[in-house]
């Protein structure tokens, strides 16, 4: 593997960066977006049956607000009818949204990030590249352009050209492929988030008009 580094020159090392830091943000948002700590399965269910006659204590809204990102929003239409039990159906559902938005970008967090590396890696391969077509001119010029040159030049160059830009690539695939995976992950929690709050304000609003 050093051998390999060592042919591909300087360039590789900014290529290295990269990789490790597309690593590490991968296996976080792996981490971060599991759904036990997104959407617990039946915690909404929980939530409309714990509500069904009454408003919880606040210990118990603080307690849901811990649970998960779902518990957080749920836990927003909760405390602000604890507060305001005449609480209109829209202001219910915009401070739900205000804390849904909150919850989204943490949700998106690095993923901006990921689609850089996987923007800026065939970029950064291209300049191992053309740093590499440097060399071998360079290796060129000793002879005035006749054919052949300094062979060790020449090889150096071709390695470094064609290392940096498979690394580039390397690094850019995978990485375009886990923000796309990880996009379409967080567009379905947000999505489901928005369905379980709208389900909530509607069985808020309902009980109080039966109180």
């Amino acid at each position: 593997m050093f051998s390999i580094i060592q042919a591909a020159g300087w360039p590789i090392w900014p290529l290295i960066a990269a990789s490790v830091l597309a690593l590490a943000l991968i296996i976080e948002r792996f981490i971060s977006l599991k759904t036990s700590k997104i959407m617990p399965p039946k915690l909404l269910d929980e939530v409309l049956n714990v509500s069904r006659t009454n408003i919880p204590g606040t210990d118990v809204i603080a307690q849901l607000g811990r649970n998960s990102a779902m518990g957080e929003v749920l836990a927003s239409g909760l405390r602000a009818i604890h507060a305001n039990p005449r609480l209109s159906e829209a202001e219910l559902r915009a401070t739900m949204e205000g804390s849904g938005r909150v919850v989204a970008h943490r949700l998106e967090k690095y993923l901006s990030a990921l689609a850089t590396i996987a923007s800026a890696a065939p970029l950064m391969g291209l300049f191992g590249t053309v740093v590499g077509m440097i060399e071998i001119f360079g290796s060129q010029s000793g002879t005035g352009g006749a054919t052949g040159g300094n062979p060790a030049q020449l090889a150096h160059g071709i390695s470094i050209a064609l290392y940096n830009t498979a690394f580039g690539l390397i690094i850019a695939i995978p990485s375009l492929i886990f923000w796309r995976y990880f996009r379409a992950r967080v567009d379905y929690y947000l999505m489901m988030l928005e369905l379980a709050s709208e389900r909530l304000a509607h069985h808020l609003v309902a009980m109080g008009r039966r109180t």
